[in-house]
């Protein structure tokens, strides 16, 4: 069984008997999104760490994204608790990179691959998520990466 998955279990348990009613929430929730996940297809399968980590990755991304939509409509009780679940989820995700990092790493990239404008993006992206491994959102790459062929 997964190491990543039982470490969830265990702090669901901690989290309810502590009365933790947030993190109770929260580890409930992804553990029914990895649930989920386990018996979507043909056969339901045991998911291995990385694939429980796409899991945590895209529950957080949906609740930065909720956290978002609540704040622009004037709802910040409700952004706050998005915030707040997104950080009991990112204490189980690896370290975000620094800006510097990111730009060094796409910088690299660019260099290595030989990229000269928008049209080499896709191969850029390509790239750089491969090194980049879950430690920075999609969407910021994305964004250096244009700023940089740009």
């Amino acid at each position: 069984m997964p190491e990543l998955k039982d470490r969830l279990r265990a702090d669901l348990t901690t989290a309810m008997k502590g009365r933790d009613e947030l993190r109770t929430a929260t580890l409930r929730m992804v553990l029914s999104a990895v649930t989920a996940e386990e018996v979507s297809g043909k056969e339901a399968r045991e998911l291995s760490d990385e694939e429980v980590q796409a899991v945590l990755r895209r529950e957080a991304k949906k609740r930065r994204e909720a956290a978002d939509a609540f704040a622009g409509a004037g709802r910040t009780d409700q952004a706050e608790r998005e915030k707040a679940e997104e950080g009991v989820l990112a204490t189980y995700l690896p370290a975000q990179l620094e800006d510097a990092d990111l730009t060094a790493l796409v910088a690299d990239v660019i260099t290595t691959t030989g990229a000269a404008g928008m049209k080499d993006m896709g191969k850029v992206m390509g790239a750089v998520q491969g090194r980049v491994a879950g430690r920075a959102d999609g969407g910021r790459v994305a964004a250096e990466v244009r700023r940089q062929l740009g």
